[in-house]
């Protein structure tokens, strides 16, 4: 079916949207090699994420708006890259990073909205800002969170990922959150919710 387009602006948007619906179905692949079949998709965690460097912003005294807008982007990318393991990486080259990849998914958007997104993803990259700190530091945290959830399913082999993120974060509050988890228990806040209901 041909469609013909009254607002170019619009449809731009429009495409872009549906471009970033296959971050639902793009898997994050390094936990298959721990035999994780079916796991979170690029979407949910960059919710999370989002969500994450939002509340590390708040604290660390950054803007959570700005925090929580770079982890909503920082693997749009993967929509024409895929999710690329670690131990994949030596083996792929890549000539375009994150920032070049950015550049052409949003080479059709009106001017505004393009500019917001490449700026969201160089300011990520660069890590420069507070804001960027933040939502690395949330990336990080969150794949924390899921490896301890994936052990507590009875996924033996995350250890390598919980010792990488929580060696990688560069917060006082990221670290904070970090030994908590690691110290708690994944359905603490099922317990707390427990405890409070009438």
């Amino acid at each position: 079916m041909t469609r013909t387009p009254t607002d170019p602006d619009a449809t731009a948007v429009a495409d872009l949207a549906h471009e970033l619906g296959v971050l639902k179905r793009v898997r994050r692949a390094g936990w298959w090699q721990v035999g994780v079949r079916d796991p979170e998709s690029v979407a949910e965690h960059s919710l999370r994420v989002a969500q994450l460097a939002g509340l590390i912003a708040a604290e660390e005294g950054a803007d959570p708006a700005r925090a929580a807008y770079l982890g909503l982007w920082h693997d749009s990318q993967e929509t024409r890259t895929t999710d690329l393991p670690h131990s994949a990486r030596p083996y792929v080259a890549r000539t375009a990073g994150n920032e070049a990849v950015t550049r052409d998914q949003v080479a059709r958007l009106p001017e505004a909205a393009a500019r917001t997104v490449t700026g969201a993803v160089a300011e990520y990259e660069e890590r420069t800002t507070p804001e960027a700190r933040c939502a690395k530091d949330a990336d990080l945290l969150e794949c924390l969170l899921q490896a301890l959830e994936y052990r507590a399913a009875g996924y033996q082999h995350v250890q390598p990922w919980i010792d990488s993120s929580r060696a990688g974060l560069t917060t006082a509050f990221a670290r904070r959150v970090a030994d908590a988890a690691l110290a708690g228990s994944t359905l603490g806040w099922h317990e707390q919710a427990r405890r409070t209901q009438p």
